[in-house]
C-alpha cells in the first residue's frame, strides 16, 4: 500500500509541483489537495491520509492551528510542516502542537522524500535544517553499554530541577521569558538564569534547541 499524502498548500502552482514529484515514487500516492488550514481539517477527518503536508501560512486557518485541530480528531495521522520561514518561534509552534517534522521548502527532493518515508514509518525525523538545531549527541561509552540517542536525551531531561522543568515546559509553549516569569511569579532575570542552566544541562545553546529536545523526549 503507497503512502497516502493529504498535501495542503494555498500555491497551486506548488501544489501541482509537488504532486508531481511525489507521485513519481511507486511508494507515494497524493490523495488530496487542500489550498487552506479549513479545508485541509475537513479533508484529514473525511479522507485519513497517512501524512499531511501542511504549510504554516495559509488562509482561513493556518497550518498551526490546522494541525492542533487534526491530531486532536486523530492522532494517528503524521503532520509534516512546510515553509519558506526558519524563525525560531514557528518551529516551537510547529512542534509543540503535534508536528513531527518541520521542512523547509528549499529542501532537496531526495532528502524531502526520504523525510515522508521516515515520518510514516514513526521515526523521529528531522530536515537538514532542524537537524542543525538539534544538539549533537556524543557517542561516548558510558559503561558497559552504549546508549542510543533517545536515552542520553532522556538522561538529560532527568537532570533538570523541577523548576526547570516547569519553564522548560513553558518555553516549549512558545512563551516569552516575561511571560514565563509572569507565569510563575519570578522575576525576568530568574528566568535568564534557569535557561542558562537548563542549556548547560542539556547541552545546547539556544531556546529553540532545549524546547525540540523537551518536546521530542515528551512524545
Amino acid at each position: 500500500m503507497p503512502i497516502r499524502v493529504l498535501l495542503a498548500d494555498d500555491q497551486r502552482l506548488f501544489r501541482q509541483s509537488l504532486k508531481y514529484l511525489l507521485e513519481q515514487e511507486g511508494d507515494i500516492q497524493v490523495v488530496a489537495e487542500a489550498a487552506d488550514g479549513q479545508d485541509a481539517f475537513t479533508l484529514a477527518q473525511d479522507i485519513q491520509p497517512d501524512i499531511v503536508l501542511m504549510d504554516v501560512d495559509m488562509p482561513k486557518l493556518d497550518g498551526i492551528k490546522a494541525t492542533r485541530l487534526i491530531l486532536e480528531r486523530d492522532p494517528h495521522i503524521k503532520i509534516l510542516m512546510l515553509s519558506v520561514h526558519d524563525d525560531d518561534e514557528r518551529i516551537i509552534s510547529a512542534m509543540h502542537n503535534g508536528a513531527v517534522g518541520y521542512v523547509l521548502k528549499d529542501a532537496d527532493h531526495k532528502e524531502f522524500i526520504r523525510i515522508i518515508r521516515g515520518a510514516f514509518r514513526g521515526e523521529k525525523v528531522l530536515s537538514p535544517f532542524l537537524a542543525d538545531r538539534i544538539p549533537k549527541v556524543p557517542s561516548q561509552i558510558e559503561g558497559p553499554v552504549q546508549q542510543s540517542k533517545e536515552e542520553k536525551g532522556s538522561a538529560k531531561i532527568a537532570l533538570l530541577t523541577d523548576r526547570e522543568r516547569e519553564t522548560l515546559n513553558l518555553l516549549s509553549e512558545g512563551k516569552s521569558n516575561k511571560e514565563i516569569a509572569d507565569r510563575l511569579c519570578i522575576s525576568v532575570e530568574t528566568i535568564k538564569s534557569h535557561l542558562q542552566t537548563i542549556y548547560r544541562k542539556l547541552d545546547v545553546k539556544s531556546r529553540t534547541e532545549a524546547a525540540i529536545l523537551f518536546l521530542r523526549e515528551r512524545r
